[in-house]
């Protein structure tokens, strides 16, 4: 027996066929010649584009084609949101000359979504800490008897109230303006006289937010030469102004005051929370986090590292392994707080490698034997990324690999020091991608060096959550549908929403994929109904919106729940044109159950579309035998597709993949031989039976006098 090789190709593609079968085959019209109803084919955009062969098939078979990956959420979302649309519109651009139309595949999937994207997006929100000791007692804002505090102008009342800080658990000040509130000074709460050292720098911090729009200040009384300062409230390097301005979100408001602001001789000054410029706004400012620091404190626990904030560029820091600009300095606007954060670029992937981008720190003195230290590190990244530290120095110790994202993190990683250790590395070499790196501390078993507060992890409430996954969603489907409104008009707008038993997937299914993400986790059921109602908002009222799925011909009761599920949908408002069913098969798949599965579609009186057909034989070199079962196989579908279908409701028939070829195959059943076109892009006997289903009869039988190849 001989194996079919291609010189081009030379891929092993199984049994050769009889010589007069092959002759009968290639004397076959292009199948769409023979289908009434849209015949349309699942393919690679960039094979496509990049392969002649792949794509004259394409374009002489099909009339219809549908991108595999490249048009899901996952390929066109980056990690900023954004929607890179240049790929699809080149692929869409291609085929329309081709005659082709696109089949919109998929809106919203539990698969395929750039995940971190949108986990990053709920994530919860880091709080820096104070950036050292809090000089400040807050023990009687706490309390509530703000003894040493003066509220001189409480405007409707300066209060504390339980539970209305940042976190669930923290209190916060909350101070409400009058109805004629209209000059700074009208809302007034003025802190304890606090004590100065001659020649250092003070920092003034808390967090605040307004029920409404609010404008506040810092004012100082006596010890400054400017009680009335303007300031970079924020310290973003952005302008200085009178006031800041407050809104419903909690943001931290930051100045700093340098021995020069200061009266000579001054040994304590007041500050005031001025809040009375606008009338009717309530304000809280967290309890927690009100802070003054004198940044020039000695600290109580000492730093191993130099230079850990970056606020004086990369000093102290050197690249052991990576590209030439590797490492960098990061702006302020980078930063977690302060004026810088390290810039780390890792150009590749590296399986194994994360030593193939390696930054480096010397500890400023030998670590002890024996004694517990901690490395802490704030770190974000650009897109899904991964980090770890290692030891130098004698025997090397490795952190675990940690998982980074586009939210900052802290990370700590505990050590017993063998007393050899010399310095420690950032090895970020295993995911490429930009990271940035702040407020690193190697300190004796404290993560908060220096006196800082540690940071505070704020979760998100779950209605927030339900609020920015169905902003996204909303955000995602409107531009594909805006975008594509004038050249695709069908699409898969919910794809596998349901369990095999034929209930409803509910987001705790486990899935550990990085691209996996649940929407009906954060929208509930009714995430299937605004998807279907924006679908339908934002494109052509026209379009043929479907719902699809895997599985229902082997799976009754799973059928059975997906036309329940379009009953709810659809009770609710939103409409649906169609149902796929994507069939990927194989030799002994239950032929009654496909049958069966045909006759509930057809019942429901929605469009049925086989969306993603493919009969998968288990090997790659395939038998004769294999072959023409494969064939049969192919056209019984299409017979009951036809037979159970009403002609109305057939919106047509989809082939996943043109050929056995392994570019095509890489990982999605690979060696498994389900294609009409073998490895070599040779017709296969299976093409025979998928013709001959439909034409509706065995097309071979109209050739007369010698076959020839034409």
């Amino acid at each position: 027996m001989e194996w079919g090789k291609d010189p081009e190709h030379g891929e092993v593609t199984g049994a050769e066929l009889p010589l007069a079968l092959v002759e009968k085959i290639s004397r076959y019209e292009p199948l769409k010649n023979y289908s009434d109803f849209t015949l349309g084919n699942g393919i690679g955009i960039s094979l496509y584009m990049s392969d002649a062969a792949y794509r004259k098939i394409v374009n002489e078979n099909f009339d219809e084609v549908t991108p595999g990956y490249e048009m899901k959420h996952g390929a066109m979302v980056n990690s900023k949101g954004e929607i890179n649309f240049s790929t699809v519109d080149a692929f869409i651009a291609a085929t329309k000359s081709a005659g082709l139309t696109v089949f919109g595949h998929t809106l919203v999937w539990h698969s395929n979504q750039n995940a971190s994207y949108l986990n990053g997006i709920i994530a919860p929100t880091v709080i820096p800490g104070s950036s050292g000791t809090n000089v400040l007692d807050l023990t009687p804002i706490k309390s509530g008897t703000f003894t040493g505090w003066a509220r001189n102008n409480p405007g409707k009342g300066i209060t504390t109230v339980a539970n209305a800080g940042l976190t669930s658990t923290s209190s916060a000040i909350q101070l409400e303006s009058s109805a004629s509130s209209s000059a700074a000074y009208n809302l007034q709460l003025t802190s304890p006289n606090v004590p100065i050292v001659d020649g250092h720098n003070y920092e003034i911090s808390f967090y605040i937010k307004s029920d409404v729009a609010g404008k506040g200040r810092i004012s100082f009384n006596g010890s400054l030469a400017n009680q009335y300062p303007y300031k970079d409230w924020f310290s973003t390097g952005g302008t200085w102004t009178e006031a800041f301005e407050t809104t419903s979100s909690w943001q931290q408001v930051k100045i700093k005051l340098a021995p020069g602001d200061f009266k000579s001789g001054s040994t304590s000054f007041q500050f005031n929370l001025d809040l009375g410029y606008l009338p009717n706004v309530t304000y809280l400012i967290d309890a927690n986090t009100l802070a003054v620091v004198d940044l020039d404190a000695a600290t109580a626990v000492t730093n191993l590292v130099t230079n850990g904030n970056f606020n004086s560029g990369i000093t102290g820091w050197a690249k052991y392994n990576g590209a030439t600009d590797a490492l960098s300095a990061a702006s302020a606007s980078e930063a977690y707080e302060g004026n810088g954060a390290m810039k780390v670029i890792n150009a590749t992937d590296n399986s194994g490698g994360e030593w193939k981008t390696q930054i480096h720190a010397d500890f400023t003195s030998t670590l002890t034997a024996g004694k517990n230290y901690t490395i802490s590190y704030m770190i974000r990244s650009e897109a899904p990324g991964s980090v770890r530290c290692s030891t130098t120095g004698g025997s090397a110790q490795y952190q675990g690999n940690q998982a980074t994202s586009t939210t900052w993190k802290l990370i700590e990683w505990k050590i017993t020091a063998a007393g050899t250790e010399t310095g420690f590395n950032f090895d970020l070499g295993l995911l490429a991608g930009t990271y940035y790196i702040d407020n690193v501390t190697v300190t004796d078993g404290s993560s908060a060096g220096g006196g800082a507060t540690a940071p505070v992890t704020i979760e998100k409430t779950d209605a927030e959550k339900t609020k920015i996954i169905g902003d996204a969603m909303t955000d995602w489907i409107s531009k594909m549908m805006t975008h594509y409104k004038t050249s695709v008009f069908a699409w898969d707008v919910v794809n596998e929403p349901m369990k095999e038993d034929g209930t409803l997937r509910n987001g705790t299914e486990g899935d550990t994929a990085a691209d996996y993400f649940s929407w009906i986790k954060y929208l509930g059921k009714d995430y299937a109904v605004t998807a279907f109602k924006l679908a339908r908002q934002y494109g052509n009222e026209t379009d043929k919106l479907f719902i699809n799925d895997y599985n229902l011909e082997s799976r009754l009761d799973k059928c059975d729940g997906l036309i329940e599920y379009v009953k709810y949908i659809e009770g609710k408002g939103a409409r649906i044109d169609g149902i796929g069913t994507q069939m990927h098969i194989d030799l002994n798949t239950d032929k009654d159950k496909i049958a069966q599965m045909f006759q509930k579609l057809a019942a429901t009186g929605k469009l049925i579309k086989i969306s993603e057909l493919d009969i998968r034989l288990g090997t790659a070199t395939p038998t004769v035998a294999q072959q023409a079962s494969q064939s049969e196989m192919y056209q019984y579908v299409i017979d009951m597709y036809k037979k159970y279908i009403p002609a109305g409701q057939q919106y047509g028939i989809t082939i996943w993949g043109v050929s056995d070829n392994s570019k095509e195959h890489e990982y999605w059943l690979p060696n498994e031989s389900p294609n009409l076109w073998d490895a070599n892009y040779v017709r296969k006997h299976a093409y025979k039976g998928t013709a001959d289903g439909l034409a509706g009869k065995d097309v071979s039988l109209g050739f007369s006098g010698e076959l020839q190849k034409p």
